[in-house]
């Protein structure tokens, strides 16, 4: 059953106070889908990777996100190209949104033609200040299921903040702390970044519009997807330990990777925990942009 955005029971979207926007809390929907092979063969090709033989195989992980995409009509989308805010998300009242990290659980594999239901549940709704501002927090939990059999669950975590000021800098990366036992470089170009968001349906025009990217939300350059980031973290691990099982998988935004940036992707064993796994993304220079882990069986 999917809950309806327009339900009487919707707390006003023009109260945004914080007691009214965890009203939201609780608020639940859910989807069904059967998994086509179109999507995994267009990551596929974006990654460079053999289509064909991924096809057969069971869906790696996080390639679940080529499904169950939004679909706002597109009177409904807001100036930076997402859906506006009220319905099934709380409307938080700062405009800049971002993807800022998950945590997964992998119970069984999904495949090419399973039928999937997902179901989302707003899960918690903070308001915080940090160092740039003030910051909007909503965690939403999915989880998804075959013929009633839990797949994977996963907690999405959302960060919502102010427009930075006119002429504001871009504040340097963190070090990376970690040094790699592998590590692969690549360019996400602007193509790159048109595939994931097309594949994704993800209209945020941070990914693809120079002007708004620079002339609204103030970044030197195209902003490297932060799921497309998890992705590449876990398209290392397959290439460096392709018998692995991955049981769990977290990661966090730490800075913003741009499309003129060198993109690396490291990772090593954890020595002081077996059977786990350090990942990040960052830079040619050695600044860091998304710190990653992963629980393995092998």
């Amino acid at each position: 059953m999917t809950a309806d955005p327009a339900d009487a029971d919707t707390p006003s979207a023009t109260d945004t106070s914080l007691e009214t926007l965890r009203q939201w809390i609780g608020r639940s929907e859910s989807r069904t889908e059967t998994l086509a092979p179109a999507p995994v063969l267009g990551l596929a090709a974006t990654l460079d990777l053999d289509g064909d033989a991924i096809a057969r195989a069971p869906l790696r992980p996080l390639w679940h996100w080529l499904y169950f995409l939004p679909r706002a009509p597109q009177r409904k989308l807001g100036p930076d190209g997402h859906g506006v805010l009220g319905g099934f998300l709380p409307p938080v009242p700062l405009p800049r949104r971002m993807w800022a990290g998950s945590e997964l659980e992998f119970h069984r594999p999904l495949r090419i033609g399973d039928t999937v239901t997902r179901t989302s549940t707003i899960e918690d709704v903070q308001q915080k200040t940090g160092r740039s501002g003030e910051l909007w927090f909503v965690s939403v939990r999915h989880v998804l299921t075959v013929g009633g059999q839990t797949a994977l669950s996963e907690r999405h975590d959302i960060v919502y903040r102010a427009m930075p000021e006119p002429g504001q800098a871009q504040p340097p990366r963190p070090r990376l702390p970690h040094q790699p036992q592998w590590q692969r470089q690549l360019h996400a170009d602007p193509v790159m970044l048109f595939r994931f968001s097309a594949l994704t349906f993800n209209g945020h025009r941070i990914h693809y519009d120079h002007d708004y990217v620079r002339d609204v939300e103030g970044y030197p350059g195209l902003v490297v997807h932060g799921p497309l980031q998890a992705v590449l973290m876990m398209d290392l691990l397959a290439r460096e330990l392709p018998q692995a099982n991955v049981r769990r998988f977290g990661f966090r935004g730490m800075a913003p990777l741009f499309d003129h940036d060198i993109v690396t992707i490291g990772g090593r064993r954890d020595e002081q925990q077996p059977g786990r796994v350090l990942l990040w993304t960052g830079d040619d220079a050695g600044g860091q942009a998304m710190e990653g882990w992963a629980v393995v069986e092998e």
